[in-house]
């Protein structure tokens, strides 16, 4: 795995603190750290974007950053455990995990093909 798609994963685990952050804020400390996490999660993205096509990064980091999410409801926040929605997440981290297998990097100015 090369160094930028460490960064979309990156990128996606910051995501899903903010989505949680936007749910669960309740002092000024909590929206803070939510607002944090935004903007490390969409530089990071966005750095990841300039080497990476970026709808497959966006499909990507969203992608990861659901099933961070709802993983995380699930664990920490006494989420209903639903078979069905645990199936469907795996459904989704196939899809991005295809995604990323049949994209190609850019090539760097004066690499060889």
């Amino acid at each position: 795995m090369n160094s930028n798609w460490l960064k979309v994963i990156i990128a996606a685990f910051f995501e899903v603190f903010w989505v949680i952050g936007l749910k669960h804020s309740d002092n000024i400390w909590a929206w803070i750290g939510t607002f944090i996490c935004i903007i490390i999660s969409f530089y990071v993205m966005i750095m990841a974007g300039r080497q990476l096509p970026v709808g497959t990064v966006y499909a990507v980091f969203v992608g990861l950053g659901t099933a961070g999410t709802v993983f995380s409801e699930i664990l920490f926040f006494g989420e209903p455990f639903k078979m069905e929605k645990v199936l469907l997440i795996f459904l989704l981290l196939a899809g991005v995990i295809g995604l990323k297998m049949v994209t190609k990097d850019k090539k760097q100015e004066g690499e060889e093909a």
